[in-house]
């Protein structure tokens, strides 16, 4: 059965409750990480073997691909396969070369670059990308993998094809960057409330909050506070932190 470790929970920066973004799942026959901020970095001390590593890219706030500077310090014997919107091939192709960061060419193993959905037949399980609600292009993910279905809500406000992505889900983790209550037009992003009745309405079986604003949730505690605020909606909903781990 797959297993979730929430390598960094946190959006938009560091503290003292976590690193940005980014989630591995670990199945059978791959490593699949969603998102690359800086718990990116804690990696290495979770791939047991030479699975393949996919990594999925919802979109290119800094939060969210800023993890990517650490590749170097992997060796991915298998290679890496880095899951990209359309043109996002060159976007990173710019940013992962001199003077920001050492060159894709100079890493100690393979690259590629699948651009989803267009290419999702070269993915060894199957998932289904749809565009969220957010300032930039995002995509959001439903991964079917062992029986299970994992859906991903990175960074989004309230929209259909959240719901879409969540029907039926046994694990929704959805962003969190918002306090219980908090509508911003101009900058969309859920909140645990809106989280929660996301699942409900999808008849999703779990809720995992992450992507907790670093800004507005600065303790574990507000964390456990949108956690109530979501669990008033949807039962079974949980905070994550960094280093948490579930099996499906």
């Amino acid at each position: 059965m797959p297993k979730i470790t929430f390598l960094g929970t946190n959006g938009w920066y560091d503290s003292k409750t976590g690193n940005t973004i980014s989630i591995l799942v670990e199945t059978r026959n791959c490593y699949i990480v969603l998102d690359a901020g800086y718990g990116l970095a804690k990696l290495s001390g979770h791939l047991e073997d030479d699975r393949p590593v996919y990594v999925f890219l919802s979109h290119f706030h800094l939060d969210h691909i800023i993890g990517l500077h650490t590749l170097c310090k992997n060796t991915f014997s298998d290679g890496l396969r880095l899951i990209v919107q359309e043109g996002g091939a060159e976007i990173l192709k710019g940013l992962l070369d001199f003077p920001f960061t050492a060159p894709v060419s100079t890493m100690p193993f393979k690259t590629e670059f699948i651009e989803v959905p267009q290419n999702s037949r070269l993915l060894p399980f199957k998932a289904e990308f749809l565009p969220m609600l957010h300032t930039s292009y995002t995509l959001g993910v439903r991964i079917e993998t062992e029986g299970k279905i994992i859906t991903y809500c990175p960074d989004t406000g309230f929209c259909e094809n959240a719901a879409i992505l969540a029907g039926n889900a046994d694990l929704l983790i959805a962003e969190c960057a918002h306090r219980a209550g908090e509508v911003n037009g101009s900058w969309p992003h859920l909140s645990p409330d809106v989280s929660a009745r996301i699942a409900r309405e999808a008849g999703a079986k779990k809720l995992i909050l992450t992507h907790f604003d670093a800004e507005r949730y600065p303790s574990v505690e507000a964390r456990y506070e949108a956690e109530r605020a979501a669990r008033e909606i949807f039962a079974e909903s949980f905070a994550s932190m960094d280093g948490m781990q579930l099996e499906l």
